[in-house]
């Protein structure tokens, strides 16, 4: 009953509203790239796991997700149910599986250091990463008919993008090891 009452707080319920508003913002924060484009939405379902932890965290992702999906233009290219067969909706699932793993290690880590969260991030960046290019390839292969190879896709789904995302990280563990004591009092 505690933890549902934690949970539903209206603190809790300011801080997840405010994170879907920052991670449908940088959806639109974004640097164009073939095929998958970068923006500051790994930024912030990275802090949403960190500061909010993995259930709260999860959920802001998930409410974010549901609110483009019912038709709100919020994604990156825009909004609505048929958004599940664009090529990187996979990475929205990603971002909602990731938040809640980064969010669970923060909260199982004995000490908050700043390695332990680079580590935690580059985890979340691993599955987000992993979830999208599935998705990407197997949307081109069967929905689109337009084969995408494992190199090309290696190449636009991955080198192009990660270097940013790698910084996204290390930024995320900087901001998440001053904020998290404060957000998770």
């Amino acid at each position: 009953m505690y933890a549902e009452k934690k949970l539903l707080s209206t603190k809790n319920m300011i801080l997840s509203a405010l994170f879907v508003a920052l991670i449908a913002i940088g959806a639109f924060i974004k640097i164009p790239v073939p095929i998958c484009p970068f923006t500051l939405q790994l930024l912030f379902t990275t802090l949403a796991g960190l500061l909010l932890g993995a259930r709260l965290g999860f959920i802001s992702v998930c409410v974010y997700i549901v609110i483009g999906l019912i038709g709100v233009p919020i994604f990156t290219q825009g909004g609505g149910p048929a958004y599940v067969l664009q090529p990187t909706f996979g990475y929205l699932i990603g971002f909602a599986v990731g938040s809640y793993v980064v969010g669970l290690l923060t909260e199982r880590f004995v000490r908050l250091t700043l390695t332990n969260l680079i580590i935690g991030n580059f985890i979340n960046l691993f599955i987000v990463y992993l979830f999208g290019m599935i998705y990407v390839y197997l949307i081109n292969t069967f929905y689109l008919n337009t084969a995408i190879g494992i190199w090309p896709l290696f190449l636009y789904c991955f080198i192009l993008a990660v270097p940013g995302d790698i910084v996204l990280c290390i930024i995320a563990a900087i901001l998440g090891k001053k904020l998290i004591p404060i957000v998770r009092k």
